[in-house]
C-alpha cells in the first residue's frame, strides 16, 4: 500500500475501520448531488458496506484528509471473475463544498500511484449518467467509454476503461518488440 502522501496541508492515506461512519457521510453528500430526484433509498446498508471494503485484504480504500477533515474517498480492488491486471474502481468521491480545489486529481493520482505499484494494467468503473460532472472529470484523467461494456437503451450507467501508464512485463525499454 502506498504510504501516506502528505501534500501541504492534505494527506492521502488508507482509510481505517474506526472511519467508517465518516466516510458514509461523505459517501452520501457526495451521492445526493447527481440523484435529480434525491439518491435511491435501495435498502443498501452503507455503514456495513464501507466497513467491508475498508477491512477488505484484497481491497484499497484510500481517503484524502484535509486539515482533519475527511474530504475525499476511493474504493478499489479487482473485481470477481477479472483478469488479476484489472482493478475497479468502486467509488470516487470528494465532499462538495470542496470541488475544484485539486482533491479529486490529486486522490486520482494516488489511485493511479497504487495501482502501478500493484502491477494493475487497466483499470475500469460505472458512472452513473446523470453525474455530468464525474464524467467531465474522468475525461480529464484519461477515462475513455469502454468498448467491451457498451450502454444498452435504459441503462444508468456509464462504463469507463483507463490504461494505467507504466511499463508491462516482458516489454523492455527502447525495444521495438520485433
Amino acid at each position: 500500500m502506498i504510504g501516506d502522501r502528505v501534500m501541504g496541508h492534505r494527506v492521502i492515506r488508507t482509510a481505517v475501520p474506526a472511519e467508517a461512519e465518516r466516510v458514509v457521510a461523505l459517501h452520501a453528500r457526495a451521492r445526493a448531488t447527481y440523484y435529480p430526484d434525491g439518491a435511491p433509498q435501495d435498502g443498501t446498508d452503507w455503514l456495513a458496506a464501507w466497513r467491508s471494503a475498508i477491512e477488505r485484504p484484497d481491497g484499497h480504500v484510500l481517503c484524502v484528509v484535509e486539515q482533519g477533515r475527511l474530504v475525499g474517498l476511493a474504493s478499489f480492488r479487482t473485481p470477481e471473475g477479472a483478469p488479476v491486471h484489472t482493478v475497479k474502481l468502486f467509488q470516487f468521491h470528494v465532499d462538495p463544498d470542496h470541488w475544484r480545489s485539486g482533491i479529486g486529481t490529486a486522490l486520482h493520482t494516488a489511485c493511479v500511484e497504487q495501482w502501478r505499484a500493484d502491477g494493475r494494467h487497466t483499470a475500469v468503473l460505472d458512472v452513473h449518467v446523470d453525474n455530468r460532472r464525474a464524467q467531465a472529470f474522468y475525461a480529464r484523467q484519461g477515462w475513455s467509454p469502454d468498448p467491451e461494456n457498451p450502454p444498452a437503451e435504459g441503462d444508468h450507467h456509464l462504463w469507463l476503461r483507463y490504461a494505467v501508464p507504466g511499463e508491462r512485463p516482458g516489454k523492455e525499454r527502447g525495444t521495438t518488440g520485433e
